[in-house]
């Protein structure tokens, strides 16, 4: 049996309000800690100071794109331990994988259902990870 007396620390990087109030939503009826910042700038350096389980990470922000946060989390072996799910409106096959070969643990399209989000958040703190991107997909 989990132990259930830890909530999981999530960290939202959203810069849109209406999804960050379904995700806040969504994650507080979940029981997870969460905090949220609406901007690219200093995300890395909440990450590597809080170390959460879970980051919830958009691909297009102000200042710092997703991509370039991820790959700089990715670069720092103290934040090996964090997840990271990135979340895009551009949901095609390239920038699944560009996501997944940045290092990203799961990629999801937006706009997601709440169910679909809830079971990838559930994967995610379970330590399992979208699959490897296929060889040679997008170089043929």
């Amino acid at each position: 049996m989990e132990d259930t007396s830890r909530k999981a620390e999530i960290l939202v990087v959203e810069d849109e309000d209406n999804i960050a109030i379904a995700l806040n939503y969504l994650l507080t009826r979940e029981g997870y800690n969460q905090t949220r910042i609406a901007t690219g700038a200093g995300a890395v350096d909440i990450i590597r100071e809080r170390k959460p389980d879970l980051v919830l990470l958009d691909v297009m922000l102000p200042e710092v794109s997703g991509y370039e946060i991820c790959q700089s989390v990715r670069a720092d072996p103290d934040c090996a331990g964090v997840r990271i799910l990135m979340m895009t409106a551009r949901g095609s096959a390239m920038e699944r994988r560009k996501g997944l070969a940045m290092g990203a643990d799961g990629f999801i399209s937006k706009p997601f259902e709440l169910k679909e989000l809830r079971e990838e958040v559930r994967a995610m703190l379970a330590g399992e990870t979208a699959p490897e991107p296929q060889p040679g997909g997008a170089d043929v």
